[in-house]
């Protein structure tokens, strides 16, 4: 369901010929094939300046920020497209819906991805739409509410809890995610970013406790062996940890957001290899805004003797996020 280089960067698939900002554009699609999203970019805003009323343009540009988890930019710029071009676009209905999804807004994602079928009924991605109507249902029991603000809200909410937890504010994170519990009860994952932000506070038997309680409802939870593992281990209770740690061993989920907390679990609790073969599978587009995965895939790299790669991620990783060089510190010997 979602939009990915590969198909990206296909000819078909990108923007056919158009003498006014065409030097500029294909200069950013092969920055683009070659990966280089920043060189791309700058490109393709070129080719924009060019010719502002070109909406495959834009399109193209949108891709570039879903490629690199920018999905609320390539959002806003597809929103842009459906509601001022004047030429028929409708990839971009899917488009849209595809990153409102990654977003989760998923009102906003099954709107657009019926409006796409709507308008191309034999499209390109068609089979995309398809699917990712099918995921909808299944993550939702209930009719969709039209309220679409209640969905605006829990965003923002994500968006400054994932801060404070990418920084390891916990005091921040914490009254934010209470009142999360209290407005969206069924956001189940508040439950266990806010078990995290307990432990690392201080109130370590509270937050086993929650995710003890989830395990009695849901024995097969991910979320919570994860951090139970990690709990557990931290307090050095190792027969505890052992039965959890088996239960996230052998699991290879496809969503991105697990496999990056399953390979951070693995390598709190200095499974390191194993760490490193989780992180090697994450889209590293997808992880610029993740603090997170820079720490950990790098000391997962130094402590495997990987130091190339363990520096290469602490350079970039550094350059995207200030904070993470004082967090590396008290692991690397230079």
């Amino acid at each position: 369901m979602t939009y990915t280089t590969e198909d990206t960067i296909e000819p078909e698939n990108v923007i056919p010929f158009i003498p006014e900002g065409n030097f500029y554009f294909t200069k950013g699609v092969e920055a683009f094939r070659k990966r280089k999203y920043n060189i791309a970019i700058k490109w393709i805003n070129k080719a924009i300046e060019a010719l502002p009323g070109e909406s495959l343009y834009k399109c193209q540009l949108s891709i570039i920020w879903t490629e690199t988890g920018e999905y609320q930019k390539a959002s806003e710029l597809l929103q842009e497209v459906v509601d001022t071009s004047s030429d028929e676009n409708n990839d971009s209905y899917y488009l849209l819906a595809n990153n409102y999804a990654h977003l989760g807004l998923l009102q906003e994602a099954k709107t657009y991805a019926e409006r796409y079928l709507e308008k191309e009924p034999d499209g390109e991605f068609h089979e995309e739409a398809i699917r990712l109507l099918e995921v909808i249902a299944m993550e939702v029991d209930e009719q969709w509410d039209d309220d679409w603000s209640e969905e605006d809200e829990l965003l923002i909410y994500q968006e400054a809890v994932f801060q404070h937890m990418e920084n390891s504010e916990w005091d921040q994170a914490i009254p934010l995610l209470e009142d999360m519990l209290t407005l969206f009860p069924e956001h189940s994952l508040a439950v266990h970013d806010y078990a995290q932000a307990l432990f690392y506070s201080g109130e370590k038997g509270k937050a086993i406790q929650m995710e003890m309680d989830v395990l009695e409802q849901k024995p097969h939870d991910l979320y919570a062996h994860i951090n139970l593992a990690v709990f557990y281990y931290a307090i050095q209770s190792y027969s505890a940890y052992e039965a959890h740690i088996q239960s996230i061993l052998n699991v290879y989920p496809i969503y991105e957001e697990q496999k990056l907390r399953i390979g951070i679990a693995l390598a709190k609790t200095e499974n390191y290899m194993d760490a490193l073969i989780r992180f090697r599978t994450l889209s590293k587009g997808r992880m610029k805004s993740h603090l997170s995965y820079y720490k950990w895939y790098s000391i997962a790299a130094y402590q495997m003797g990987e130091y190339e790669k363990a520096h290469a991620l602490e350079k970039e990783g550094c350059h995207i996020h200030p904070k993470l060089q004082q967090e590396l510190k008290a692991w690397y010997v230079y």
